[in-house]
């Protein structure tokens, strides 16, 4: 091959490489335009459940279908009775500091049970006698957020179920711990309605859904711009040392 050839088939390569990775960036440019438009679409979703007037909770008959996409954040109105002597503490850290969710089982009015977040208590609030007002014991109606569940723990820590320490709110393994049976797939964030006793307090739920896509897809498409900007230059490269070259 001439030394015009080998250089030729190099500015070829060069330029193809360019182009190829120009297309997988704008690919990729284009995917987080999508995941954009469908996490905007669900934060709207979203907002409209939270706001919405409060449903009866999903029974077995529509457990199996439950998603994140179609039910999360789902605003609920629930009656039955708590089984306070069943609670769990979950380690949580919130805006009023560090402590516990008290998960407590409700045996609701439709005869299957919820496990319900009844909200936040402080280290010194965690044993039920610290709070007794709170532990009623007659019927009560529960408003809140349908959440589900969170398996294996939380952050770098796994669930100790045999030690009774929780650091996520895995429905089913806090439900086989506590000896339930007929317990619903999914747990609800009580709302502010102030507990008996001031213990524990509800409304804390965080909703927010993290949205960068517009910064990705900026950034992808950035990189095909710089990929084809460098196809061209790479291009034009060649075709000025050809005109040198040119007797």
């Amino acid at each position: 091959m001439t030394k015009s050839g080998g250089r030729a088939a190099r500015t070829i390569a060069l330029v193809g490489l360019c182009l190829a990775f120009t297309a997988f960036f704008l690919a990729l440019g284009g995917w987080q335009v999508q995941r954009r438009a469908w996490k905007l679409d669900l934060i709207s979703q979203v907002e409209q459940r939270i706001h919405s007037e409060p449903s009866s909770p999903p029974g077995p008959d529509r457990w199996a279908s439950l998603s994140q996409a179609s039910d999360g954040y789902r605003c609920l109105r629930l009656t039955g009775r708590f089984a306070n002597d069943r609670e769990t503490l979950v380690q949580a850290v919130t805006t009023e500091g560090p402590g516990f969710w008290v998960m407590t089982p409700l045996h609701t009015d439709q005869g299957f049970d919820v496990l319900v977040n009844r909200g936040f208590v402080s280290a010194e609030r965690r044993a039920p006698g610290a709070r007794l007002a709170a532990q009623v014991e007659g019927p009560v109606t529960v408003v809140g957020l349908l959440r589900l569940t969170e398996p294996h723990g939380g952050f770098l820590r796994t669930n100790a179920p045999a030690e009774n320490r929780w650091y996520s709110r895995d429905v089913a393994a806090i439900g086989q711990a506590s000896g339930l049976s007929n317990l619903a797939p999914y747990f609800v964030d009580a709302d502010a309605t102030p507990n008996p006793g001031g213990w524990p307090i509800g409304g804390l739920t965080v909703v927010k859904f993290p949205n960068s896509h517009l910064v990705y897809a900026l950034t992808w498409f950035g990189l095909a711009l710089l990929t084809g900007g460098a196809a061209v230059y790479v291009l034009l490269d060649a075709r000025r040392n050809r005109v040198k070259e040119t007797p």
